[in-house]
């Protein structure tokens, strides 16, 4: 054999060599995610079936999981970061976290409602803020728009979660994009006067409190009380018996809506794969799983479920606030939480 074929087959075994790690990390996806629903193991099966990447998953609450971004800087593993709540998704992009991705795909098939007006993160599935009622002590044209829970009439008899928690947050943004600051802290101030417990709980909780007779109206987001719909639990069946879910200011707005979403990392090694996952979330099969394995509605129109727990809810007007502008005035309705004293 020739010195030059030998040297040949060497450059050639030497590229090889250096070019197969490259070639098995584009197989892989490093993913963060504050999604903690058991079901979406179902939603990263079908990535991994449908492009034959792995998906190499690190799950934590969202204020960890940003921390935890900002410390790794550029030296970070993590391609895609998803979460729920645009609150989340403004605090990951404030930080620099995102980097904007240009797909036609994405933005063929999100609505400019749920996605950043950069495109640094996008808006998979949509959740509805509803009240939800005691079905035998209060009438639903009580409970007609958020406004009513700050009402005399509801005085001790209201439930809610943390005003810490982003679904409060991103409700009360909502409020201050439609009626300014000082009604918005009057309102805070309101459902605060009528608290009949101290915020706790989850959304859940909350419905059961009213089943329970601890209160009468509750902020809840609607795929909670699908879910107790859905339950063959015989306590999950008494509290849908005795709480019944309206959606809100049908006659302006519209009700509140909050989004799941996530974006690439401006540091992601698996650029590529990070593309075809967030690409892969508004293909018909991953927006099909978003509402029937959690409830949740599908950002891309005309994408057919079948949830009977969805339909039974019911159509209805949503508000078209763009999630960018709920996310910038977070910070504001955090202060005006605090200043209510809603803890």
């Amino acid at each position: 054999m020739s010195r030059a074929f030998s040297a040949k087959i060497l450059a050639t075994l030497a590229a090889i060599a250096i070019g197969a790690p490259a070639w098995a990390a584009d197989q892989e996806l490093n993913l963060y995610s504050s999604r903690h629903y058991k079901t979406d193991e179902a939603l990263f099966a079908g990535f991994t079936a449908a492009t034959g990447i792995k998906i190499n998953r690190i799950e934590g609450k969202e204020t960890e999981l940003i921390e935890r971004l900002k410390r790794e800087g550029s030296a970070s593993p993590a391609d895609v970061f998803i979460t729920v709540d645009a609150a989340n998704l403004q605090a990951a992009d404030a930080a620099g976290l995102f980097a904007p991705v240009k797909s036609s795909v994405l933005e063929q098939k999100i609505p400019a409602q749920f996605r950043a007006n950069d495109n640094a993160w996008f808006g998979f599935s949509y959740r509805a803020r509803a009240i939800t009622y005691d079905r035998n002590k209060v009438k639903s044209e009580q409970v007609a728009n958020y406004l009513d829970l700050a009402k005399p009439e509801f005085k001790g008899k209201v439930c809610v979660r943390s005003g810490n928690h982003p679904y409060n947050l991103t409700l009360l943004a909502s409020i201050i994009n439609h009626n300014g600051a000082e009604k918005a802290e009057a309102w805070a101030k309101g459902v605060v006067a009528n608290l009949a417990r101290q915020p706790k709980g989850g959304d859940t909780d909350q419905m059961r409190a009213i089943a329970a007779g601890e209160c009468e109206v509750a902020l809840t987001n609607h795929y909670y009380y699908a879910r107790l719909a859905g339950s063959d639990k015989p306590a999950d069946k008494e509290v849908v018996e005795k709480v019944a879910i309206a959606f809100p200011d049908q006659a302006s707005q519209g009700a509140h809506v909050n989004i799941s979403g996530g974006g690439m990392m401006k540091h992601a090694p698996h650029k590529d794969a990070a593309a075809k996952f967030l690409e892969y979330l508004v293909s018909d099969k991953a927006q099909e799983y978003f509402a029937n394995g959690n409830n949740e509605w599908p950002v891309v129109a005309g994408v057919k479920f079948d949830n009977p727990r969805l339909e039974a809810l019911g159509r209805f007007k949503i508000d078209p606030l763009n999630a960018s502008s709920l996310a910038k005035e977070i910070p504001q309705a955090q202060r005006i939480m605090d200043k209510a004293g809603w803890k």
